[in-house]
């Protein structure tokens, strides 16, 4: 169901809040457990500087993963993600919850994901995202597929378009290239 480009556009400026899922999106999807039951991520850098970019321009950002992390808690504090919910495996029930609390309506909100669990929440918002190598379902319902994929900078190129479509990215770099 992806749009085609002046809708996909239309879509993206309505996008006040991006919804993340972690696990396929954030990383790769690799889960490193040690002897212990320690868990351990691999977060791609240029991803979390896409946070930073969206949060800069104007779009709150918010995990909703169905796991639980120290290691996500400690890094969306470490980006500014103020928006975490962890342990949901109904991510449509937590969507709602969340979007009661930010007081967005659902046309705002973008949610990427990349698995089957993540379609009660896609199909919910103004915006279902899917990264370049999520399931094929997910893909088949998703209105934006990334080129990139999950853990491989689809957080930074989703954070990229939409202030791209919003006109706020050029200003944004803008404060890269005159220090």
């Amino acid at each position: 169901m992806n749009l085609d480009a002046t809708t996909l556009r239309t879509h993206q400026q309505a996008v006040r809040l991006l919804i993340l899922d972690v696990d396929g999106v954030l990383t790769d999807g690799s889960l490193f457990l040690g002897d212990g039951g320690e868990q351990y991520k691999a977060f791609n850098s240029r991803d979390g500087h896409g946070i930073r970019l969206a949060l800069d321009g104007g779009i709150e950002i918010a995990i909703l993963t169905g796991r639980t992390s120290g290691v996500v808690e400690h890094r969306m504090r470490d980006l500014g993600v103020e928006h975490l919910i962890q342990g949901r495996r109904d991510k449509g029930e937590a969507l709602h919850e969340l979007l009661q609390r930010t007081g967005h309506d659902p046309a705002e909100a973008a949610f990427m994901g990349d698995d089957i669990v993540d379609l009660p929440a896609m199909q919910r918002v103004g915006l279902g995202i899917a990264v370049g190598d999520a399931h094929p379902l997910v893909r088949q319902h998703a209105q934006w597929v990334t080129e990139a994929h999950g853990g491989r900078g689809a957080v930074r190129e989703t954070c990229e378009g939409l202030l791209a479509a919003q006109g706020r990215l050029d200003a944004l770099f803008e404060t890269y290239l005159n220090g």
